[in-house]
């Protein structure tokens, strides 16, 4: 109550990615066919992780968590990014605009905790293999895969309760194909340097942090591998190869959007299709392609499913 009091907006209307009608055709088969990829592609992957026996090791069980956060992190964008290419007017209820902020940020800094997860599991597997399966137990990962969740919730509730508590009340036009903070900020009928600065502050941090991480546990690996032999080097490269693909994917579009103060929403928007659709769209392709136990699971999964059939 005490939020509609102060914002006189009911709606937002997202200009989307183009203006153009033959573009928005186009985009619309793109991005739909993105979008199946997406979900079939990592669908397949929780699929085959939960139902083969030979995939029960952290590694797997952090990759089908992730592919389940993909899933759910393209949806919040991606069907209403769809559907608005075939309507003239894309709208968005205020309630839905702040749902939709809430949805990116809580995946999508799941998704940074979960990569920063796996990285720590690529590093115990590598430095520290006698540990490895006192230390990445079936709890221990449990409880990281769910700090990964709630300190997404934390930080999305954060960032979702700052733009909230601004007043909305006169241009409801957000330059972008979802509702994000930035845009969000320049509509507000008030001065939202501090709360920009929070907000930057806020993601920034936890990618950099994370990034950090990420970084010096890769520079850890591969100082340890100086005295490996060219087949453990290579063992462990395949291993690595994907997550640091994704994260490079990932973390380099969420940067340039989030450290520094928005100064090009068209140009934001255009980052944002990186990490909201293409790297969720390539993920599971990256893992399984350079993977051959989850092919080997899939062929097996499906010759079953042939086989029962």
């Amino acid at each position: 109550i005490h939020m509609e009091n102060r914002s006189s907006v009911k709606e937002f209307i997202l200009l989307g990615l183009s203006m153009n009608q033959g573009v928005q055709q186009i985009c619309f088969v793109i991005f739909l066919f993105f979008y199946v990829i997406i979900v079939a592609g990592n669908l397949l992957i929780v699929i085959t992780v939960n139902s083969s026996q030979g995939l029960n090791s952290p590694m797997y069980f952090f990759l089908s968590c992730l592919s389940f956060v993909d899933i759910c992190y393209s949806s919040v964008t991606a069907p209403k990014l769809i559907a608005d290419f075939l309507v003239a007017n894309k709208t968005i209820s205020f309630v839905g605009c702040i749902a939709q902020l809430f949805g990116v940020h809580f995946f999508g800094c799941t998704e940074i905790f979960l990569l920063t997860v796996m990285a720590y599991d690529r590093y115990v597997a590598i430095c520290r293999p006698l540990h490895y399966t006192t230390l990445m137990t079936r709890r221990a990962c449990g409880r990281m895969v769910v700090g990964s969740w709630v300190g997404g919730f934390v930080h999305s509730t954060a960032q979702t309760l700052l733009t909230t508590r601004l007043p909305f009340c006169g241009p409801n036009k957000i330059d972008h194909y979802f509702c994000d903070v930035h845009p969000l900020l320049r509509l507000a009928c008030a001065d939202t340097y501090a709360v920009g600065v929070i907000v930057v502050a806020n993601s920034g941090m936890i990618t950099l942090t994370c990034f950090f991480i990420l970084v010096t546990s890769y520079v850890v690996i591969l100082g340890s591998l100086k005295n490996q032999t060219a087949e453990g080097w290579h063992k462990a490269l395949s291993t690595c190869g994907s997550h640091i693909t994704v994260v490079i994917l990932f973390f380099g579009p969420c940067t340039f959007i989030y450290i520094r103060p928005s100064s090009n929403l068209s140009e934001d928007k255009s980052v944002a299709v990186f990490y909201t659709i293409i790297t969720p769209m390539l993920n599971p392709l990256i893992y399984t392609l350079r993977n051959q136990e989850v092919k080997g699971a899939m062929r097996k999964l499906w010759s079953r499913k042939v086989g029962n059939g």
